[in-house]
């Protein structure tokens, strides 16, 4: 690998835009792909060089990042036609950050290795986009040391942590356990916030009067306010993403003999809100089915 290597992106989405721009911001040269190309044009307009395809990114660059939605958008992306692999040379690096199923990036990473010599981190990251703006995300990785040595500098400059938690799956392994608390925290706010209105408690200021105390926390003070006001644009999460993970978790759940019935019951409330609010609906809107507004 080159001194000044050349940097891929593909999948340029909530997180992706986020991410590729603090690249560019930092000086890389980066080639971006997206399979909506209008959501790259802007990152164009920074500097960035539009790729042909996700094989074009590939040959371009030495290491690859990639953001998508889910297992199958992954596969497609790596294996499909004009995908990564096409494009891939050895001694080059495939940085996941989606959240898909930790045997799946196992699979895939085997794959790859052995038909190109490209070598995979599962890097699954935590934030949202807030977090993706200010560079403060952090990403948990599965991979080798030397692997996570190359691109460690790289990723800093779009995270603040950034840990090597095993070997391949090991990143997607820990995210999931990041989503058991993450999803399982966000029903819990909706119902202490929705009890606190319905016994006539500003819930509002649940976070200031919460300060410094046990049920402190970064979602208490940046979840609360949002369903309090209804505020759920930009989402911070489709409930897509969550009820994805959630599901993963509980198929690991299953294999690993782990019970995780607080997770079940989370997923269940977010399954309930896609039925009602659809796969694009903020996560947040959790809030929204235990009151009288809801929907």
């Amino acid at each position: 690998m080159s001194e000044q290597p050349t940097l891929g992106y593909i999948g340029i989405g909530l997180m992706g835009a986020p991410m590729s721009a603090r690249l560019l911001a930092a000086g890389n040269r980066v080639v971006v792909w997206n399979r909506t190309a209008a959501k790259a044009e802007p990152l164009v307009a920074k500097g960035a060089v539009m790729g042909k395809s996700a094989a074009d990114v590939a040959r371009q660059a030495d290491i690859v990042f990639m953001c998508l939605t889910d297992t199958k958008a992954v596969e497609a992306a790596v294996f499909g036609a004009d995908g990564i692999a096409a494009g891939a040379r050895d001694g080059t690096i495939l940085v996941d950050f989606s959240s898909i199923q930790p045997e799946a990036t196992r699979v895939f990473a085997e794959r790859l290795q052995k038909d190109t010599g490209m070598r995979w981190l599962d890097a699954p990251v935590s934030g949202g986009v807030p977090g993706a703006e200010a560079g403060t995300l952090a990403i948990m990785a599965g991979g080798s040391q030397d692997t996570f040595d190359a691109v460690k500098p790289f990723i800093l400059q779009m995270a603040a942590q950034f840990t090597l938690m095993g070997p391949i799956g090991a990143g997607q392994t820990t995210k999931l356990c990041n989503q058991v608390i993450v999803g399982c925290t966000m029903a819990v706010l909706a119902e202490a916030t929705r009890l606190a209105t319905n016994a006539g408690v500003d819930a509002a200021r649940l976070p200031e009067a919460l300060t410094g105390g046990f049920a402190d926390s970064k979602p208490l003070q940046l979840f609360v306010p949002r369903m309090v006001n209804g505020q759920h644009e930009p989402p911070l999460g489709h409930v897509y993403t969550m009820l994805k993970d959630l599901d993963s978790v509980r198929d690991l759940a299953r294999q690993s003999a782990s019970p995780v019935p607080f997770t079940a019951m989370a997923a269940e409330q977010f399954r309930l809100l896609s039925a009602r609010r659809g796969d694009e609906a903020d996560a947040l809107e959790i809030f929204k089915l235990s009151g009288p507004d809801r929907f």
